[in-house]
């Protein structure tokens, strides 16, 4: 049962790349007026994330609001404080760094925590960089599987791309990277995939650099890229 005299917590995405006029006029009217109410905030990055609320009003009040930070460094006895001020009826928003919380960040916890303690959970309108390039691939969207993040060793992340790539899985298969480690990846996916394979590359989703593009192995090999340092998602098709 909701415990109705809790606050709630929200699930808030923000825009994917820079955060301009442009993307900022994107963000869903709901959106916007819930982030203008809240006072409490679970985020990745505490500058971040004053910048991004200051962007989106240079009047919020930031001196008043409280910032709980959740990365892979937050310890799991932290988790139920940040939470606690729904339990006080206050409202509290997960702010993403970039697109949706809780998909390939720790973001699932707290709201795993809310369910828990009955906390009506509201998720926002916004970007999600994964279903956006599935829907732009040109592949399957009935049958479709996210990864996360590959192994960072080398070995691993190889034994990984041929297991995502073979003709036993069926569906989509997507996956992403440290920015900073995508061309070693392309680089990996092409010396080890059957020519014949579909491969997605979507990086930079909805900026003004976006580049979006499916074709197979063969092709890829004889395609120019550097994807370096650019959030990108990519999807193997059979």
């Amino acid at each position: 049962m909701i415990n109705k005299e809790s606050g709630n917590l929200y699930i808030i995405p923000t825009p994917i790349g820079e955060i301009d006029n442009t993307s900022i006029n994107k963000i869903a009217p709901e959106t916007y007026d819930v982030i203008q109410s809240l006072s409490y905030f679970i985020v990745e990055n505490i500058k971040t994330s004053r910048r991004y609320l200051r962007r989106l009003n240079p009047n919020f009040d930031i001196d008043n609001t409280s910032f709980f930070i959740l990365n892979k460094h937050t310890k799991d006895s932290e988790i139920s404080t940040f939470i606690r001020p729904c339990l006080n009826n206050n409202n509290v928003g997960i702010l993403s760094e970039a697109g949706y919380p809780a998909i390939a960040d720790p973001g699932n916890k707290i709201v795993r925590m809310a369910h828990k303690l009955n906390i009506q959970v509201f998720p926002l309108i916004g970007p999600s960089s994964i279903l956006m390039a599935l829907v732009s691939s040109g592949f399957c969207g009935q049958h479709f599987t996210f990864h996360g993040y590959l192994p960072k060793e080398r070995k691993d992340r190889i034994k990984k791309i041929k297991l995502l790539s073979s003709n036993n899985l069926k569906g989509s298969q997507i996956f992403m990277e440290t920015p900073f480690r995508n061309n070693n990846l392309i680089s990996d996916i092409l010396e080890n995939c059957p020519d014949e394979t579909q491969l997605c590359i979507a990086s930079n989703i909805s900026c003004k650099n976006q580049i979006i593009k499916s074709q197979n192995i063969k092709m890829w090999k004889k395609t120019k890229y550097n994807y370096n340092k650019s959030p990108t998602i990519f999807i193997f098709a059979q």
